[in-house]
């Protein structure tokens, strides 16, 4: 794969069609491409002039250090400014103390053999540009070098966000601060981070010390933590806004401090997933003491101008199950549990305005009662952002970028906040959609496989939020995540590392290879399937076959590019066998290992059944190599093998070739 993309690259001075093989992404909005290239070897120096901004002199040291890691060349930042630099930087303005929705992260950069220069209105677009110029270093036939262009840039969205839930498995601060140099290297300027819910509470608390204390099991940020990560973020060219689940996903909010509940206590903090009943009473006026005393410090901390007040799955049984609460209902006229989170919404609001700030949630705070300055974060889809912005609200989309459903990247690429309801909204509504963010949430997530489950596809997420609407060719895309993925490894994330170290587990000292034939093309089921097979907690290792593979199987999808072009171009015959070969006997291999070890036993029928797929196939490949015909009844049957095969049993996972193998029973005669 390197010795093909490479192939590819070195063509890309040549033409613009063939600058489509730069590995860039997100792609730019303009790209000329011009002749010959600059080189860079270990000479290679940076002089910035315009605008004193911190994050600039620390973006520069980033490049240094990545450089270095790319090329394995020491880079050495001068001492001095150089007396002709490589590469000069221009930052026309210094940028705004508090980062802020909708700066301008434009920039220009100008690459010819004599040097590279990169202009931008602020340190914003400086950051970006580092990036876009970091991912076009390759190496040639002789050099380190960087192709001859100009690419003027713009994000299409402000909003470019990627959600992170701290609270269902707490992820330390290494993994967040890591996260934020691969969201910055793909361009994301909005990190969520999602820091209370049912099973834990994350964040230090000066004035309510038990909601930390009582409500996390020891695992919290303390402020300083967030200050620092804070200021990490802001170097990157990242707004950080947090969120606080209220009303519901609140129970741990309750460990400490129970007098919030819409019912009596004792509570114990969350250990399962799902929406539980616990909720906040909306009806005492102590409930809003509390919530302005905690809102006031936590917008203390936390400076972006938006806060997050979650408002999502408020089921409404506990408000129901409490006398008071209804009472208070009936002589308030409130009708039903929509109408009293309305009422708390709106109470809630007043309040983190009070204290400066602009209030987010998801969609089911939605109300044309509340003021037009609150933001909707819409995990239902177009229609419900559509439906913001008709009312005047300003939104965000994340429905369709949810990456613990385990979609492909394809899957994510293909949606756009513009699209569906969205494109028919007036020019004047349009304007108030933001964007959009990935969504990471951590049911199935521990610090250890949080990077595999977030990248390689959230860059794809990345480009649909900053390139223009028309960059949307899949096979262009993939071709450029491969590269993209491998180059993202320099910040630090490690997607592409922990995938060994888990097979080893798992084969506890057997050799790996055969139990890595069958993870290259299994996948875990999709969407909220993996609650209906088995029973996870807080406290499951995720430590299996379902949480070794990845969300989307490189291999599987390779596959299927060549049975393609089998069955429409009569190619790559040999390499179709080659891989049904494999997989057909790779049981026989695998067999023994699955029986010693607990961790495995689930895998059983999965590498069984993956073998009866691959023997359907090579079944269906002899019968079109030789014209034999099948009839439909033989048709019926090979594809109810592969139907029953690809059931995801006790272990959880999908068999990611079984399509394409569909795909060469459909083309028997």
């Amino acid at each position: 794969m390197k010795k093909t993309a490479l192939l590819f690259f070195a063509a890309t001075i040549a033409a613009s069609a063939q600058m489509w093989q730069l590995p860039l992404m997100p792609w730019p909005a303009s790209l000329q491409p011009a002749s010959g290239m600059l080189t860079i070897d270990e000479h290679f120096s940076i002089t910035a002039t315009g605008a004193a901004d911190e994050r600039v002199s620390s973006a520069i040291s980033r490049l240094y250090n990545r450089l270095s890691a790319q090329t394995g060349m020491t880079m050495l930042i001068p001492g001095e400014p150089p007396a002709h630099a490589v590469l000069t930087i221009e930052c026309r303005a210094a940028g705004k103390p508090v980062q802020a929705n909708g700066e301008d992260e434009s920039y220009r950069l100008v690459v010819d053999p004599g040097g590279a220069r990169l202009a931008a209105p602020n340190a914003l677009g400086v950051i970006h540009g580092l990036e876009t110029f970091l991912q076009l270093v390759t190496p040639g036939p002789d050099c380190w070098f960087v192709p001859a262009l100009t690419i003027d840039d713009s994000p299409r969205f402000p909003w470019r966000g990627l959600m992170i839930d701290a609270s269902r498995h707490f992820i330390p601060l290494s993994v967040i601060w890591r996260e934020l140099d691969a969201m910055a290297a793909v361009k994301m300027n909005v990190l969520h981070w999602h820091l209370s819910d049912d099973q834990g509470f994350r964040v230090e608390s000066r004035r309510y010390p038990r909601l930390h204390e009582l409500g996390s099991n020891g695992q919290y940020y303390t402020q300083d933590q967030i200050r620092a990560t804070i200021a990490y973020a802001r170097n990157r060219g990242i707004r950080i806004v947090p969120e606080f689940d209220m009303p519901g996903h609140a129970t741990s909010w309750f460990v400490g401090y129970p007098e919030l509940a819409a019912n009596p206590g004792p509570y114990q903090i969350g250990d399962d997933w799902g929406v539980h009943d616990a909720c906040m009473d909306p009806t005492r006026d102590t409930t809003y003491e509390f919530l302005d005393n905690f809102i006031g410090e936590m917008t203390q901390l936390f400076p972006d101008a938006y806060f997050h007040i979650g408002g999502d799955e408020v089921n409404g049984k506990a408000w129901a199950q409490s006398e008071a609460i209804q009472a208070w209902m009936r002589e308030h006229n409130i009708a039903d549990k929509h109408a009293l989170q309305a009422y708390f919404n709106g109470r809630v609001q007043a309040i983190v305005t009070k204290h400066g700030k602009r209030m987010e949630g998801w969609d089911e705070i939605l109300d044309p009662n509340l003021p037009k300055d609150i933001v909707i974060q819409s995990w239902r889809g177009q229609k419900s952002l559509a439906a913001a912005a008709e009312q005047g609200y300003q939104g965000i989309l994340s429905s369709g970028y949810y990456l613990d459903l385990m979609f492909p990247a394809s899957k994510h690429y293909a949606v756009d906040p513009m699209e569906g309801e969205t494109a028919n909204l007036t020019p004047e509504q349009r304007k108030l959609i933001l964007g959009g963010e990935a969504a990471e949430w951590t049911e199935y997530a521990s610090p250890e496989i949080i990077d595999q489950r977030i990248w390689p596809r959230n860059a794809a997420i990345a480009e649909r939020l900053w390139s223009p609407q028309n960059v949307r060719d899949v096979g262009n895309m993939y071709f450029r995540l491969e590269p993209v993925s491998q180059w993202l490894g320099f910040t630090g994330i490690t997607h592409r590392t922990v995938y060994q170290p888990m097979l080893d587990r798992l084969a506890a000292g057997q050799d790996t290879r055969p139990l890595r034939v069958l993870a290259d093309v299994v996948e875990p089921v999709k969407e909220y399937a993996r609650e209906e097979l088995m029973h996870n907690t807080q406290q499951t290792p995720l430590v299996r076959l379902i949480d070794t593979c990845r969300p989307e199987s490189d291999v599987a999808r390779q596959f299927g590019t060549l049975v393609h072009g089998t069955i429409t171009k009569n190619m790559w015959r040999y390499d179709v066998r080659y891989w049904l070969t494999l997989w057909r006997d790779n049981d026989t291999y695998l067999s023994p290992m699955l029986q010693r070890s607990f961790l495995l036993h689930d895998a059983i029928p999965v590498s069984q059944n993956l073998s009866a797929i691959a023997r359907v196939g090579l079944d269906a490949l002899d019968a079109i190599e030789s014209g034999t015909a099948r009839g439909e009844e033989w048709r019926a049957q090979q594809m109810q093998i592969i139907a029953d095969a690809n059931k995801p049993g006790a272990a959880g996972v999908l068999i990611s070739i079984a399509e394409p193998v569909q795909q060469l029973v459909q083309a028997v005669k």
